[in-house]
């Protein structure tokens, strides 16, 4: 490798290690390691913008879903809405968890991880502090549950849509091949509930006769609610429409409208409201964006592509090793940008080998390795705090509550949840998708 390509590596794992050993926020490290790369000349400031240009569609959907999160927070909803969800546990934490898991699971694998995130996240520490528990394992467990419910469906997560589109692997082709895995890794998660979360398991109060909260402005929330419930729909159906609607554009329509509901209520100033936003998360997906710019100018991710894609092959090993090289490396990398890098060279690798069919269509001895991308990518971001999108809106909210998590105690849930969910996506892809021959 070049001598930028080696700074900019060596930049990227000093982020990561100054945020994995709490040496500084996470914000803060991403931001200096952008800066680094861009002053020594790894990356050039309009290919840095640019890199953040090629990103603007997450952090639109980021930053659109915040201000419509921030509105329904002004009217009071989520008290209430926690509140409700205490009294259906009949205090009986088995069933809050469980709950959770259900509801997640149902609102993910058909809305993008960080969004479900959004939605849900903000109940969880007011719940919590209603039957006095820690609201970080709610937290953690809301974003284990998203990330493995996005592969039961094609559309319930960008990493594995972006891998399924390039190889013609449509909604009900996916939900055939690939879906049973999701469910899976769902099981995993509801197997670690007794251990991860014992305390909040084994939990059990009397009838709690506290005060239900009200809403501040129901008028507003009605409105905000209505906002909602047409943003829904479009998520799932908005690019098919005559004029396409990506979830980005439905997001920013909908924060736009919930502008304008908050200005003509007077429930809150829309520059208060701004003010509330999870800025710091925002800025960190630019910083890394740029370090993601900067290892994919120097050739540093197509390096690591090629040596991953070294291990395709038609027998189910190739998938295994593929499968364990991808999540280790989305442990660390965000998964879009990996599975954006490595498809293309997995596709490549498979021409040049003569494994493709006519029109370039994928085999299904080559399935496996495709199946096995998908599931690193999206499972391996449970590991680590910064794996994911999800993992670091999640980590925003707990922040904003006063209660940050940390990396080490992200670790204590994300690592055995990945262990189990690996190993069970290994022996699903040995008994489902059996080597040839």
């Amino acid at each position: 490798m070049s001598p930028q390509a080696w700074i900019a590596l060596a930049t990227a794992v000093a982020v990561l290690m100054a945020t994995a050993t709490g040496l500084t926020q996470f914000t803060a490290a991403a931001l200096l390691g952008a800066s680094l790369v861009i002053f020594t000349g790894v990356i050039s400031l309009p290919e840095a913008a640019s890199s953040v240009a090629q990103a603007q569609g997450t952090l639109t959907l980021l930053f659109g879903m915040m201000v419509v999160v921030q509105a329904l927070e002004a009217t009071g909803a989520f008290p209430v809405l926690a509140h409700r969800l205490m009294k259906a546990s009949q205090g009986e934490g088995r069933r809050l968890l469980l709950g959770l898991v259900l509801l997640t699971s149902a609102i993910c694998a058909w809305l993008p991880n960080a969004a479900t995130v959004l939605l849900i996240g903000p109940l969880l520490p007011p719940l919590a502090r209603e039957l006095d528990l820690d609201p970080r394992p709610l937290l953690i467990l809301l974003v284990l549950t998203a990330n493995s419910a996005g592969l039961l469906t094609v559309i319930g997560d960008p990493a594995t849509y972006l891998v399924a589109s390039q190889i013609g692997l449509g909604f009900l082709a996916y939900g055939r091949q690939v879906a049973s895995a999701g469910a899976l890794s769902l099981l995993m998660v509801l197997l670690t509930l007794p251990w991860l979360y014992r305390s909040t398991w084994r939990l059990r109060l009397p009838a709690l006769q506290l005060e239900a909260p009200r809403l501040l402005h129901p008028w507003a929330f009605t409105l905000l609610l209505l906002v909602v419930l047409v943003m829904l729909p479009l998520f799932l159906w908005g690019e098919g429409l005559p004029i396409p609607l990506r979830p980005e554009g439905t997001a920013l329509a909908g924060a736009t409208v919930s502008l304008v509901v908050v200005q003509r209520s007077r429930m809150i100033s829309v520059e208060r409201l701004l003010s509330r936003l999870d800025w710091s998360t925002l800025l960190y997906f630019i910083g890394l964006f740029v370090l993601i710019g900067a290892l994919e100018k120097q050739g540093v991710l197509a390096s690591g592509a090629s040596l991953l894609s070294a291990l395709i092959s038609s027998s189910g090993a190739g998938a295994q090793l593929l499968l364990l090289g991808t999540a280790s490396a989305s442990a660390v990398v965000p998964n879009i940008p990996l599975v954006a890098t490595l498809t293309p060279v997995l596709l490549e690798s498979s021409s040049q080998a003569g494994l493709l069919g006519a029109g370039g269509t994928v085999p299904e001895a080559l399935l496996p390795s495709f199946i096995a991308l998908m599931l690193g990518g999206t499972l391996g971001g449970n590991a680590t705090l910064i794996g994911a999108s999800a993992n670091l809106v999640a980590a925003g909210i707990a922040s904003q509550e006063g209660c940050p998590i940390s990396f080490r105690q992200w670790l204590n849930f994300g690592v055995p949840t990945v262990l189990l969910q690996l190993a069970a996506s290994a022996l699903w892809l040995h008994q489902w998708h059996p080597p040839a021959g």
